[in-house]
């Protein structure tokens, strides 16, 4: 039997009246059980911001300001473990870390079940002025391989050498030797150029030179360039060599100091005795 118009619309005030009443003190709205609820109830307000709280010996220098600048870790080769340490100094300073996607592509595993297919993502962050680093992930997601690609980028940065071609005017705009990196079948050179040239090469070696601060610069390679995974890490080997070779003008002696655990040795000892207090 079909119900009439005006049926259907009582039953529909009903309804609506019946949700709009107030609920029962100590109990849940909702149906099944009032656990669910109560654990909904639970999570609901508002969320604080993620604060950082370091768990090395570096990242409670960095943390403390006992530690200056990037400079100060890569002239005592300490080793980076913590993304938030490059995002502390960067938020401190005008430049900021820019990310690029240079691929993502989908790579499959031959399983009894059929074929798992995962996400390969390589990402390049730089500040334009000196600083690159390269991250390579795989996920089951996409958005998953970005995320952890650029964490693993930003744990990998390391300085990038510039110099001049000719005479020393004005900033350093170009790589200060041929330098050569090599990955795969693909070999990449990069030749100094004489200011006003820019950037010759292909659209993957623009982005990444631009994200390393170099203006000027040729570029040379052979092998299955097309292979973009291996081309990318040819050039970020290349321009990780640009510190490699000693120059005439690194010639004089420098005195090194002690390195941030040793003169920062009683800081680090405190906190430790309040991590394990806490």
């Amino acid at each position: 039997s079909s119900y009439s118009f005006c049926t259907l619309l009582h039953l529909n005030l009903t309804f609506n009246n019946m949700a709009d009443a107030p609920k029962p003190a100590g109990k849940s709205g909702g149906f099944g059980r009032g656990r669910r609820g109560r654990r909904g109830a639970r999570g609901a307000g508002d969320k604080k911001e993620d604060q950082w709280h370091p768990i090395t010996k570096l990242g409670r220098l960095v943390k403390d300001k006992r530690v200056k600048s990037l400079e100060d870790i890569y002239t005592h080769s300490l080793p980076i473990k913590e993304h938030q340490i490059v995002d502390f100094f960067y938020e401190k300073t005008e430049k900021s870390l820019k990310d690029e996607v240079m691929k993502i592509m989908p790579v499959q595993k031959q399983t009894s079940a059929g074929q798992r297919t995962r996400f390969k993502a390589f990402i390049v962050v730089g500040d334009c002025d000196g600083h690159l680093g390269l991250g390579v992930k795989c996920s089951k997601e996409v958005a998953t391989a970005i995320r952890s690609a650029i964490i693993l980028a930003k744990l990998s940065i390391i300085p990038i050498r510039r110099g001049y071609w000719g005479t020393k005017l004005g900033n350093p705009h170009t790589v200060p030797c041929k330098v050569t990196g090599k990955c795969g079948s693909v070999r990449v050179r990069l030749i100094p150029a004489p200011k006003g040239t820019g950037l010759v090469g292909s659209p993957v070696s623009k982005k990444l030179l631009t994200l390393a601060g170099v203006n000027d610069c040729f570029t040379c390679s052979i092998g299955q360039t097309k292979t973009m995974g291996n081309f990318v890490k040819a050039l970020f080997q290349a321009l990780g060599k640009t510190y490699g070779y000693l120059t005439p003008d690194l010639w004089a002696e420098t005195r090194l100091e002690k390195d941030p655990y040793q003169q920062h040795t009683a800081f680090l000892a405190q906190t430790a005795a309040k991590d394990i207090s806490a």
